[in-house]
């Protein structure tokens, strides 16, 4: 495995770490997904140009896109959530109260 290889496997797996274990805020839990997802762009944008073929060249687009719909909606949550409940930790939220 090559170090940018490492680089970017470790970045996703400390994104999910961070998702998984440090669950306080809705805010800490959205930046966790946006560094997951900015390592998987990177990381199928350095694929497709290390396969040199310009069909696999429109999938870190397609990723992009994904993630601004996910982070728009998560931001929109951030803030329903916040006008509701007063806070942004995630105890006080319960899906069996909705």
């Amino acid at each position: 495995m090559t170090p940018i290889h490492f680089a970017f496997s470790s970045a996703f797996v400390l994104g999910l770490a961070g998702l998984a274990f440090h669950r306080t805020h809705l805010l800490s839990a959205l930046l966790c997904l946006e560094g997951m997802m900015l390592s998987l762009f990177i990381a199928l944008s350095l694929w497709a140009l290390q396969l040199d073929a310009t069909g696999y060249s429109a999938s870190p687009m397609l990723l992009l896109a994904f993630s601004a719909c996910e982070a728009s909606a998560g931001l929109a949550l951030l803030v329903a959530t916040a006008r509701t409940h007063g806070t942004d930790h995630l105890q006080s939220l319960n899906l069996l109260q909705c």
